[in-house]
């Protein structure tokens, strides 16, 4: 059985495959045409966010009967054509869960207290102490846009630093809420009563672009947009005018539609806050992802 590892992941992973002897393990590059190659003859395909496995890869690997995708979601696959060739897709839920979460908090607090700003002006040689005054999160209402597992870990941590905290997510069990002491709203007072907004959920028909022009004039003013789900929740050109406006404070953001950006409206903007789409990438993580 040949199995094929197209992308990077944790060498603890690859070594527990190769302990199967009856496996031939082959380690390749993501890109597309040495993935091809080597698919000719494989059984499994275990890959990351870099390889896009649609229909005409899928027929170029014959034998293939399981892909395995280290991380959360599975977007980069083409999940009706995997099916109807009879190839198992797997996933790693949960593995990157509380590095995501601890992410999410990191930029909550780097737009309070202005840090990207603060350590820009000190490099640039000034001192401009009175210029970043910030404002606590205690107190604060923090809306979370889904309760999946990222979410809940947001709750965990969002505790600590003495937040309210509402959520909106359909699919969550009263019982799950009320464990964790989180009022479930309505997905207007989600936006109206949220002072950051923090988005985790998956990426469907109904939650794309969910962050539009519409619902953004149902936020309250000054409100803070986090974004470390899918970077298809947020229509940019209607987060940047918002922000313009003064309706939206500010917003961080770590996912993007298309990545790396390309002439995104909120790149110039100085009230928001980019990251290249790390939340997930933690040394801890990507052990984890890569061992399950």
């Amino acid at each position: 059985m040949k199995i094929v590892v197209a992308e990077k992941i944790s060498k603890k992973g690859v070594d527990l495959l190769r302990e199967e002897t009856k496996w031939r393990v082959v380690e390749t590059e993501s890109a597309r045409d040495k993935v091809l190659a080597e698919l000719k003859d494989a059984d499994g395909l275990l890959i990351r966010s870099a390889v896009q496995v649609d229909a005409a890869l899928l027929e170029a690997a014959p034998r293939l009967q399981v892909i395995g995708r280290a991380g959360i979601g599975v977007d980069n696959v083409d999940i009706e054509a995997a099916t109807k060739k009879g190839v198992l897709v797997m996933n790693t839920p949960g593995g990157n869960s509380v590095s995501v979460a601890e992410h999410t908090i990191a930029l909550m607090l780097a737009m309070a207290r202005s840090v990207p700003q603060a350590n820009e002006s000190m490099h640039a040689g000034k001192w401009e102490k009175k210029v970043f005054e910030g404002r606590e999160l205690r107190g604060k209402t923090l809306g979370l846009l889904g309760l999946g597992r990222i979410g809940v870990e947001v709750v965990k941590r969002a505790r600590a630093l003495e937040l309210e905290i509402i959520a909106h997510d359909p699919y969550v069990p009263a019982l799950v809420a009320r464990d964790l002491n989180v009022q479930i709203v309505s997905l207007n007072d989600l936006f109206s009563r949220a002072d950051y907004l923090s988005l985790h959920t998956p990426l469907t028909a109904e939650t794309e672009r969910i962050i539009n022009t519409q619902n953004l004039k149902k936020m309250k003013k000054g409100v803070r947009i986090v974004n470390c789900a899918r970077g298809e929740l947020v229509d940019e050109e209607a987060l940047a005018e918002a922000i313009r406006s003064g309706q939206v404070a500010g917003a961080a953001l770590d996912v993007f539609a298309v990545e790396p950006p390309k002439n995104s409206p909120l790149s110039s903007l100085p009230q928001v806050l980019l990251t290249p789409h790390i939340a997930g990438s933690t040394a801890e993580a990507q052990e984890i992802v890569g061992y399950r």
